[in-house]
């Protein structure tokens, strides 16, 4: 691997033939005396994160760089402690947003400062496995700390855990998550007052329902709707389940409402065809 630009002793951009192009490497003395051009030292290097998502590695690898190493270093090690999915290990913007949150909450921690995050019981509704390994990573990362270390508080599981959950979808800022969790929790109550059925949270159709909404809620914010033009798929599933169709545009009323944005006719089937599985569940 070939330096590209040294930004501090522990976190350099680096080209990669084996990763296909920009890398950001870390580790303990990477960046000690290096300059642009050089090799890097194979030796030297703990992690190797390629930016993702058209991110730009320049901006990602000085967001690391000014985080404290030891820091990093605790969050990777509780990641992979808690056995994290490689997705989730392997984003650097994750990694990142874990690691400037944890240096503030011990902060707020050493303050006395206990933060209360909104939507706790939304998350643990619609994110249990999230929530899941939100609370194992705290756990690992207060263990972490040593004896005379600060104790995080157990509320910041939720927040690693919307930290996870936001990881696919934005840049860091977690508002448009908060915003995106009441949203999904505001669409499941109006399915269940329109079936008039209690759903159930942990099956696969409402895990599926909930992964469908998060993907259009993205491709709303980027303005890329599903939109195949009167596609007999779409004309078909509109007239085969009109009370899950009136349902649909019900729930597509909420989003139009909180998004400002109307949804096109191949979405309200697409939200359809999942409330459907959601009825069969629910009456299975």
């Amino acid at each position: 691997m070939q330096i590209l630009r040294v930004f501090n002793n522990n976190v350099v951009l680096a080209r990669s033939v084996a990763h296909g192009g920009e890398v950001v490497a870390t580790g303990r003395g990477i960046g000690f005396g290096a300059k642009e051009g050089d090799e890097l030292d194979l030796a030297r290097v703990a992690r190797v994160f390629v930016p993702a998502d058209g991110r730009d590695p320049d901006h990602s690898a000085e967001m690391l760089a000014g985080l404290p190493a030891e820091r990093v270093s605790q969050v990777t090690a509780a990641l992979d402690a808690v056995g994290a999915p490689e997705e989730v290990r392997s984003r650097l913007t994750l990694i990142t947003a874990i690691s400037d949150h944890i240096e503030l909450a011990v902060k707020r921690a050493r303050a006395g400062e206990v933060v209360e995050y909104p939507l706790r019981s939304e998350v643990l509704h619609l994110y249990p496995r999230e929530y899941e390994l939100g609370v194992a990573l705290l756990n690992d990362i207060n263990r972490r700390q040593g004896p005379g270390g600060v104790k995080l508080p157990e509320s910041e599981a939720v927040a690693l855990a919307l930290h996870v959950v936001n990881a696919g979808f934005s840049t860091g800022d977690l508002t448009q998550t908060y915003q995106m969790t009441g949203v999904i929790q505001q669409m499941l109550e109006v399915v269940s007052a329109g079936l008039g059925v209690a759903l159930d949270t942990a099956s696969i159709s409402v895990a599926r329902f909930i992964t469908h909404v998060r993907y259009l809620l993205v491709r709303l914010s980027r303005g890329q709707q599903l939109d195949h033009a009167h596609s007999p798929l779409t004309e078909q599933l509109l007239s085969a389940y009109p009370r899950e169709v009136a349902c649909a545009r019900t729930v597509a009323s909420v989003v139009e409402l909180r998004f400002d944005c109307a949804l096109t006719e191949d979405e309200i089937a697409y939200l359809g065809l999942h409330i459907v599985r959601l009825r069969e569940t629910a009456r299975n």
